[in-house]
């Protein structure tokens, strides 16, 4: 709706679009972040307006363990913003980009995922 309404949202912004936020690998996400994006936006239908039912509780539930992985990890959080927006709300998917948007940017570049990728293995020492 948002692209059909002509309303402008960030133009750094890439689509990924998914059947159903329950569809979504989470190691998708972790991907992104190993391919340079700051941050990503998961968002899909409201609760109980899901067209494959169960969808987004589903992935709701999986986004709670995620996010104590992701603090595991090193990856603040806030860089994934996770939102319930339906496809007849394009002005509020446009403001949530938006908004999103800057609150990643202010967070700065995210370049923690490489230094963590190339980080050479420390050897662990037993004195037997």
């Amino acid at each position: 709706m948002t692209g059909t309404s002509r309303i402008k949202y960030a133009p750094n912004v890439k689509i990924i679009r998914f059947p159903c936020t329950g569809r979504i690998d989470f190691m998708l996400i972790l991907k992104a972040f190993a391919n340079g994006a700051d941050g990503v936006i998961v968002s899909g239908c409201h609760p109980n307006d899901c067209h494959y039912s169960t969808g987004n509780f589903h992935a709701r539930r999986r986004w709670m363990v995620f996010r104590r992985l992701l603090e595991f990890v090193g990856i603040n959080p806030n860089r994934i913003v996770w939102s319930w927006v339906s496809a007849a709300e394009g002005a509020k998917w446009a403001s949530l980009v938006n908004t999103s948007t800057e609150e990643i940017r202010k967070l700065g570049p995210y370049d923690s995922y490489h230094k963590l990728a190339n980080k050479p293995l420390e050897k662990e020492v037993f004195n037997g």
